[in-house]
């Protein structure tokens, strides 16, 4: 099978295009807290913290805490 992005500036290659797809998807996964950072680095074969960095490339926050949970958390220390 054969990919072919079309539409982006860059041009991509199938591999590029399957790593970033793939980022994609970890990155989502992770936002909707159906995997956990370590499982998502995991994927790429990386530690946990480079995976949390590297969140912001795709607007995502390393941590997701409601004003409640915030509050709590900033209570329990």
């Amino acid at each position: 099978m054969s990919i072919r992005a079309t539409g982006h500036p860059m041009s991509w290659s199938a591999t590029g295009f399957e790593e970033e797809a793939k980022w994609a998807m970890a990155v989502k996964l992770f936002e909707m807290k159906r995997i956990l950072s370590g499982i998502a680095a995991q994927l790429f074969g990386i530690d946990r913290v480079s995976f949390l960095l590297s969140l912001h490339r795709y607007d995502v926050p390393m941590i997701d805490l409601d004003e409640a949970d915030l509050l709590s958390e900033s209570a329990n220390t």
